[in-house]
């Protein structure tokens, strides 16, 4: 296990990666600071195409919060911090309506520097009140995937989808953000978001944060519409782990492009892996 230490200097570091002004495999650090390099700078990386990022905060015992569905401190400190910083690397940040709904998150960057996200919200009924929190005009792009007609705040963009059993082919919400712009996308909720984005084999990265409780029931931070019968069925991802303090990360690359981003920058011809 690798022991992170995000100092000011390698955040920095990051930011200027993810800016396109710098590399994260130069330099001189400590080792808490590689270790940090090795966790964020595959994500803030722009040379090898566009990414997905799940992350999921659960309990030891999986879940994401209590039967109740208090799931506001299922994260440490450390593993809240971890999101943000995921946050202020990516160019937009996903979420299902329910998660909107239950949680009213703003999706901001404040825990570390860095921009905000656009802020996407999954709605095919058109659930979401104009009031929600995720809509506040801080000046961040703002979207909202809708399967029906409703018009929205000037400064919401609305993005019409054919919606199928309730549900949008999450295929085509990647390619329609990125018509937009959006080439390193989060999933960060709900649960049932990032295994449908999953299941569609559209993850680059899944990252879990497991913070140090036991919560006994509730809900699970992944269940698969199809999940393997199977072991030698099951996915197998390339997983690192990194203790970032209150919470261990299990980072599981899913793809060409997870694999091409462990390796040197200076190392990939831009454009060589899709």
């Amino acid at each position: 296990m690798s022991f992170v230490d995000v100092t000011p200097r390698v955040w920095q570091r990051l930011l200027d990666v993810r800016n396109g002004l710098a590399c994260p495999c130069c330099g001189r650090w400590t080792p808490g600071e590689q270790a940090a390099l090795e966790l964020y700078g595959p994500l803030a990386r722009r040379d090898i195409g566009p990414v997905t990022i799940g992350q999921i905060g659960q309990s030891l015992d999986g879940r994401v919060a209590t039967t109740s569905g208090d799931a506001r401190d299922v994260s440490g400190p450390d593993g809240l911090a971890h999101l943000h910083r995921i946050r202020a690397l990516v160019d937009g940040v996903i979420i299902g309506v329910r998660t909107a709904l239950h949680d009213s998150p703003r999706l901001t960057v404040r825990l570390c520097d860095g921009q905000n996200p656009a802020r996407v919200v999954i709605d095919p009924q058109g659930r979401l009140p104009d009031d929600a929190p995720v809509f506040a005009d801080d000046g961040t792009r703002k979207f909202v995937i809708q399967g029906v007609d409703r018009t929205r705040p000037a400064g919401v963009n609305v993005i019409r989808l054919d919606v199928r059993d309730n549900q949008f082919d999450p295929r085509q919400i990647v390619v329609a953000l990125r018509h937009e712009g959006l080439q390193n996308l989060l999933i960060e909720g709900g649960s049932i978001t990032i295994s449908r984005f999953l299941e569609a084999g559209l993850l680059t990265r899944l990252q879990v944060a497991v913070a140090p409780l036991l919560i006994g029931a509730g809900p699970q931070g992944l269940t698969m519409s199809s999940p393997s019968e199977k072991l030698s069925d099951a996915i197998r991802p390339d997983m690192r782990v990194f203790s970032i303090g209150s919470d261990v990360v299990f980072d599981c690359g899913l793809t060409a492009e997870a694999a091409a981003a462990k390796e040197p920058m200076h190392a990939i011809q831009v454009g060589a892996v899709r």
